[in-house]
């Protein structure tokens, strides 16, 4: 009975489009162990960590995502057709970045098009990222060889289209009551 009640339960959640977050499933073939999974206000996204490219990186985003660092950390600046930022767990603002030090760059010939996500840093110093990261909404060819590419979204691009944006011709793309990621996880770690 209550296995009834469960399989009722998830198909009229599918139906109404809200799939409970376990029941999701992630991409074939995907490295758990290099993935996370952000279940963000507006869905999920999937992001494959670019260990190849920029090991660091993807390691420091792993350990803040363990750690619950990105849990409820909102998108501050969402530019629309060009990219979404995220990743002050600090201040939730765009000012802060974690306990850690800063990373040394890890520059790649990867082209910053369409869902490739990078390290945001502090101003023109580019041994500044820490915690920040950003998704490309759209092609942004001025950003390669200038910043880390860390990794790309794998699955939710619709999702990240839906994020609110920033009014056009706000300074710096600053969001008024933001979306959030609500819970950030290393895929592997998912029960």
């Amino acid at each position: 009975m209550i296995r009834r009640l469960a399989i009722l339960a998830t198909m009229f959640a599918a139906l109404l489009g809200a799939v409970p977050a376990g029941a999701q499933t992630l991409p074939a073939g995907l490295d758990k162990a290099n993935a996370i999974v952000i279940d963000t206000t507006k869905g999920r996204i999937v992001i494959k960590l670019r260990t190849d490219l920029a090991p660091q990186h993807a390691e420091r985003i792993k350990q803040l995502a363990r750690e619950g660092y990105y849990n409820n950390v909102p998108f501050h600046r969402v530019m629309d057709g060009f990219m979404a930022q995220t990743g002050d767990g600090q201040n939730f603002n765009g000012t802060g970045g974690s306990k850690y030090p800063n990373l040394k760059q890890e520059f790649s010939k990867v082209h910053f098009a369409r869902g490739i996500v990078g390290m945001a840093r502090r101003g023109d110093s580019v041994d500044t990222a820490n915690s920040q990261f950003f998704i490309m909404f759209a092609d942004g060819g001025s950003l390669d060889n200038q910043y880390t590419v860390v990794g790309e979204v794998v699955q939710g691009m619709d999702v990240v289209d839906k994020l609110k944006k920033a009014p056009p011709g706000s300074s710096g793309g600053t969001v008024t009551d933001p979306d959030k990621m609500v819970k950030v996880q290393v895929a592997s770690d998912i029960k």
